[in-house]
């Protein structure tokens, strides 16, 4: 279940726009500024953040800096939903790294289709540096006496949640994994999230990231 940060000091506009981002099935976690969401950040991970302009002690433009400027967040999906509708506005917003502007009051099928697009575009983005590292892999020259390296250690799953996890780190969607294994999203999200458990991870860009950096291939057909 991909997890929301929404950011907001409005009681009212944080508990409607929670309460409908949960019923479309993701996970949401609240702030009422931008310091208490990068205490947040740090210890859920979202996989996007939706935030207001305006609040106190710090507010969502500085919240957004702050996030661009570290190593964990400069890639998460960034979307403004504010009162402030102004073109200088929006550009300011743009111009610290966010990845969209919406204008309050909003329409709950607009928010939706942004966030659904921005955490698609993730998936791509994903989907291709694993396909980019896998290319560079397969032409760099094999050494005249090759050594033997210790593979990865097998995962502490079961078979149908090691077929998940091979499509998951391609960069497949739920959807697309349902598709290619025959089973329903709802079998995918539960094997996604078992995954998760047993490795100790939050989201599918820690799934690639691991995946990566411990060497895991998908299987060769």
């Amino acid at each position: 279940m991909e997890r929301i940060l929404v950011v907001d000091d409005e009681a009212d506009c944080q508990k409607v726009l929670a309460m409908y981002l949960e019923s479309q099935g993701y996970r949401v976690e609240c702030a009422n500024s931008g310091i208490e969401a990068l205490s947040v950040f740090e210890n859920v991970r979202p996989d996007l953040i939706i935030s207001d302009v305006m609040m106190p002690e710090m507010d969502g433009f500085e919240l957004c800096r702050n996030l661009r400027t570290s190593h964990l967040g400069q890639f998460v999906p960034f979307i403004f939903l504010s009162g402030q509708g102004e073109t200088d506005s929006k550009v300011k917003g743009h111009k610290f790294g966010a990845d969209d502007y919406l204008v309050k009051p909003f329409q709950s099928e607009e928010i939706l289709a942004k966030v659904k697009a921005q955490l698609e575009r993730t998936h791509r983005i994903n989907a291709e540096i694993v396909r980019l590292l896998q290319t560079a892999t397969a032409r760099a020259p094999q050494p005249t006496v090759a050594a033997v390296l210790p593979g990865p250690p097998p995962l502490p799953l079961t078979p149908a949640e090691e077929r998940v996890f091979w499509e998951a780190i391609q960069g497949y969607t739920n959807k697309q994994i349902s598709q290619q294994l025959f089973i329903s999203p709802r079998t995918v999200q539960a094997h996604l999230s078992s995954i998760f458990s047993k490795l100790q991870l939050e989201n599918r860009a820690q799934l690639v990231r691991f995946a990566l950096q411990r060497g895991y291939k998908p299987p060769q057909n």
